[in-house]
């Protein structure tokens, strides 16, 4: 007798499960539907190939669901109440269900490359929150309801995390953490199902064979009320962890995770809102583009650390002349602003005041941190109308002024559009110089004051552009900044060289050759001067290298370690300019230069004072055993003057123009 009430207990929970599981599907097949209807209609796809493909799945998916609310239908209108056979039934519901997730799993995986970031962030919150319905309506199934989460939420997770980019690495695995607890508490809330579905199989036995105990029936169904709350409570709480992981999902797509600021994505979001609200009230705001001077140091001397405590206390400064969701972290250290209802004076006040906030110390881990930072300004509607528009053309004030004079803030203008728009053409322009043939280098003579002789000559960069050719006082900045000096000045050496290994003067020459900063910086700059004195057999001290002396002020450490290994290579090292620079006794002091070239100024301006400083010049360079060359000699008289100074070599037109190679032979054969 106890074997045929177990068994009949047994057929009755699995039909009570498949009722729960059929009944509550009708809801599920339709969210189901518009689910995935939403995600393939509502956003666009650019290749009709992948909207096609993802119409193909749809229409399986369609066919699948409509087959199951079929079936759903037969079983509402010819089994429910009956005493049929579960089997059948929930092995039809479960082919069902596992063809409906492994299309869902199939569409993850298909698409995932194609989709956008807002349709990426809408797919992972779709399958959330479906994932999150799923857990509770299937539990009584702990098979089914693993299946179906998994299939729902791991795919597109791993996608994201496996993306080579990293962009969606936290989303995806913020997405495997709601599955593993979407799982955990559906398996929990199979075994509360179970049970209490046992003990309501038996207390229907109970009820069926002790109907005059009706003082045990009531317990029986206190206990089943008291059950079914809890079952209540379940639901309440699940459905409440499925909106909360969903609102940190959105969160984190759109903020930033050290600032709590809204990032590039939430900040866009959040402009263009604005836009359209002081569009339609024919009204003015400003964009700020605020980029900090001084922070790359920070993070390359004291190190990532620090350099998160300052930006996360940057940005908590800034945040004190905004409203709220006003300043975002655009990347690195950069932060954008937008100041609604401002006109241009409203707009540099406020700029002003967040660099005097930003200028403020800060003392992270005992070290007192002083930045400053260089801010753009545009306006809407005179400087664009479109979000991305008015960021642009801040960063590029920003970046305009940032070059002009650091720490400072600067309002968009046409004129600096078009200048830097003809900087861009220019700079494509450089960048296919060397290629074209559009570069050539012209050599000046350099004469031996004793000897009237050519002691050597300096090569100097040409452009010729389009038939024009091009001051070095326009493209050589313009190389510096745009991060070509390096190949330009490589070519340049390499070139001087070789012209040089293939003159015969009476006597033996060395080549002087300009070195940029860049090229200081340049850990390969060593390599190339060792391949460019190997391939034209050229001995080191017959190359000069001419060093701006103001170079010392960008890194006088590093800059002093570059020109020590030059001096080991027995290369000769000029400073150039010398007088108009930094610190030049304490140079010489450091650094064993050969050569000192007088600048100019010095030559052209004659005065006493002028007088005063070549003589000074010339006697420390004796000092320390260089010779010096006064360059801008033009004249007889400069030429006696500067002689009389004791100066060692002059140069100057005077003697030549600068030339190219075949005519400096043809002037060294004229005169020698």
């Amino acid at each position: 007798m106890n074997i045929d009430q177990e068994s009949i207990s047994q057929i009755e929970i699995e039909r009570d499960t498949t009722d729960m599981l059929i009944g509550n599907s009708f809801i599920g097949f339709l969210m189901t539907m518009f689910a995935f209807s939403g995600l393939l209609f509502f956003f666009e796809s650019d290749s009709p190939s992948i909207f096609a493909q993802k119409f193909q799945v749809w229409m399986v998916m369609m066919g699948v669901l409509i087959a199951r609310l079929l079936d759903a239908i037969y079983w509402r209108i010819k089994l429910v109440g009956t005493n049929y056979n579960p089997r059948p039934v929930l092995i039809r519901f479960s082919i069902g269900l596992f063809t409906t997730g492994s299309i869902w799993g199939l569409y993850s995986i298909l698409f995932y490359p194609t989709m956008a970031t807002v349709e990426l962030a809408a797919t992972m919150v779709v399958l959330s929150a479906m994932s999150g319905g799923a857990g509770t309506v299937l539990s009584p199934n702990k098979y089914l309801v693993g299946f179906y989460t998994t299939a729902l939420l791991i795919p597109m997770s791993l996608c994201a995390i496996l993306d080579e980019s990293g962009e969606f690495f936290v989303l995806g695995v913020l997405g495997v953490v709601f599955w593993f607890g979407m799982f955990t508490s559906a398996f929990r809330y199979h075994k509360f199902f179970i049970n209490t579905l046992y003990i309501k199989a038996k207390n229907n036995k109970l009820v069926e064979q002790m109907k005059i105990e009706r003082n045990e029936t009531e317990k029986v169904n206190q206990l089943l009320i008291a059950s079914n709350q809890k079952l209540d409570a379940s639901n309440l709480n699940l459905e409440a962890e499925v909106e909360r992981r969903t609102a940190e999902l959105y969160r984190l797509s759109n903020r930033d995770p050290l600032t709590d600021l809204p990032n590039r994505n939430g900040f866009l979001k959040h402009l263009n809102n604005l836009l359209d609200t002081t569009r339609a009230l024919d009204n003015s705001l400003a964009v700020l583009f605020i980029d900090l001077d001084g922070f790359k140091q920070v993070n390359d001397s004291l190190g990532h650390k620090i350099g998160d405590i300052v930006l996360a206390e940057i940005a908590k400064r800034l945040r004190n002349y905004t409203e709220d969701n006003h300043l975002g972290r655009w990347g690195g250290d950069e932060f954008v602003a937008v100041i609604p209802y401002a006109n241009i004076d409203t707009a540099k006040a406020v700029a002003h005041a967040m660099r005097s906030g930003v200028t403020i110390p800060i003392l992270a881990d005992d070290n007192q941190i002083t930045l400053d930072a260089t801010i753009g300004i545009a306006m809407f509607p005179s400087h664009g109308d479109a979000a991305l528009d008015l960021i642009q053309h801040a960063d590029l004030t920003m970046y305009d002024q940032k070059r002009k004079q650091r720490g400072s803030v600067s309002v968009f203008n046409e004129a600096l559009h078009a200048e830097i728009k003809i900087e861009q053409k220019q700079c494509e322009r450089l960048r296919t110089a060397i290629e074209n043939g559009e570069l050539s280098v012209f050599y000046q003579p350099i004469i031996d004051v004793n000897t009237n002789t050519v002691f050597t000559v300096e090569a100097l960069l040409r452009w010729k552009c389009e038939d024009d050719y091009i001051s070095p006082a326009v493209f050589i900045p313009l190389a510096e900044r745009s991060g070509l000096m390096p190949e330009i000045g490589a070519w340049v050496l390499n070139r001087a060289l070789i012209d040089l290994s293939h003159w015969s003067f009476g006597n033996e020459i060395s080549m002087s050759v300009n070195v940029s900063v860049a090229q200081m910086l340049d850990d390969g700059f060593s390599k190339i001067l060792d391949s460019a004195l190997k391939s034209t057999q050229i001995a080191p001290t017959q190359l000069h290298l001419e060093i701006t002396e103001s170079v010392f002020a960008i890194d006088k450490k590093l800059i002093g370690e570059r020109v020590s290994e030059l001096v080991d290579r027995n290369v000769k090292i000029s400073i150039d300019d010398f007088g108009t620079g930094y610190s030049s006794l304490s140079r010489l002091q450091s650094i064993p230069f050969d050569f000192i070239k007088i600048d100019r100024s010095f030559i052209q301006n004659r005065t006493e004072e002028s007088d005063t400083i070549i003589r000074a010049t010339i006697l420390m360079a004796k000092e320390f055993g260089c010779k010096t060359i006064a360059e801008g000699i033009e004249t007889a008289e400069q030429k006696a003057h500067v002689s009389a100074l004791g100066a060692d070599y002059l140069q100057g037109f005077y003697y030549a123009k600068p030339m190219d190679a075949n005519n400096l032979i043809s002037w060294y054969n004229e005169n020698y």
